[in-house]
């Protein structure tokens, strides 16, 4: 029997051949000789795509911008039970996870009513890692975005825009969420002025951000969330391993759930390239 596609690859050649032929002991090797070479070096070579996984495992204790930590307990093991399964308490705004516009948007949709072609999308990476190490209050600016697009070309309408400022790798420490004596948050996001060129200019359909708010820690405003949230985008907050991305090229898919009227929630993100 003949590989799926065989016929029809060696008529768009301009060749004939029975299936007789073929299946007759030199059939092979006619059709090696018929088939374009393309097709052959498809047959033969698979490209073996990457998958880096932006989230951070879901942990009791896991900071979070307001509200109270995570918490789990053992509901059923093992012994006796035959079984095991845990039970957690956690706010949507959780871990890894998403805001949906209606998280700071009254009457902006929620988890349920996004749709999913929104959730996997080109993503593109601004590092603004350097500036940060320096700066913990340190904000993406149209330059950061004007820079990007000299070197990697024109941000794609409907990307995923994330800020890689270098903050996941201080998760488990107290530089994550830079609390200082007074309560203040010290640590980068988005700058207004990035928000409406990326709004406005751009038509990006996410940002994502490897820090606790899309706003940095010392806005009290939250003029980035009221403004990107407002346009009906959505936020994705405490991303990790935006550093193994390429700038551009990659796709992220966002495995929220659709929790029934969810301002967001925790989200299993990844990106392939």
């Amino acid at each position: 029997m003949c590989l799926p596609g065989t016929m029809e690859a060696v008529r768009a050649n301009g060749a004939t051949v029975s299936r007789r032929a073929l299946l007759a002991g030199g059939g092979a090797a006619a059709l090696t000789a018929l088939l374009p070479n393309d097709a052959l070096a498809q047959k033969k070579k698979k490209p073996r795509g990457r998958v880096v996984d932006l989230t951070h495992t879901f942990t009791a204790g896991f900071p979070v911008y307001t509200g109270d930590e995570p918490v789990r307990r053992t509901l059923k093991n093992y012994d006796p039970d035959g079984f095991y399964s845990q039970e957690w308490t956690f706010g949507e705004h959780s871990g890894t996870h998403m805001d949906a516009p209606g998280h700071f948007v009254k009457g902006g949709r929620l988890t349920p009513q996004l749709k999913p072609s929104e959730l996997v999308l080109p993503i593109v990476v601004i590092d603004i890692s350097s500036r940060a190490a320096r700066d913990p209050d340190a904000e993406v600016t149209p330059d950061d975005l004007r820079r990007f697009e000299r070197r990697h070309g024109k941000i794609p309408r409907g990307a995923l825009v994330a800020m890689n400022s270098g903050w996941a790798r201080k998760l488990g420490t107290p530089a994550f969420t830079g609390r200082d004596a007074s309560g203040v948050y010290h640590f980068p996001g988005f700058g207004e002025d990035a928000i409406d060129m990326l709004i406005a200019g751009r038509r990006a359909a996410a940002i994502g951000v490897d820090t606790l708010s899309l706003d940095n820690g010392p806005s009290t405003s939250f003029a980035v969330h009221n403004k990107w949230l407002a346009a009906d985008n959505y936020g994705l907050e405490g991303l990790a391993n935006l550093h193994k991305l390429p700038p551009t090229g990659a796709t992220a898919t966002v495995g929220v759930i659709p929790w029934e009227a969810g301002s967001g929630g925790p989200a299993r993100v990844l990106a392939t390239y």
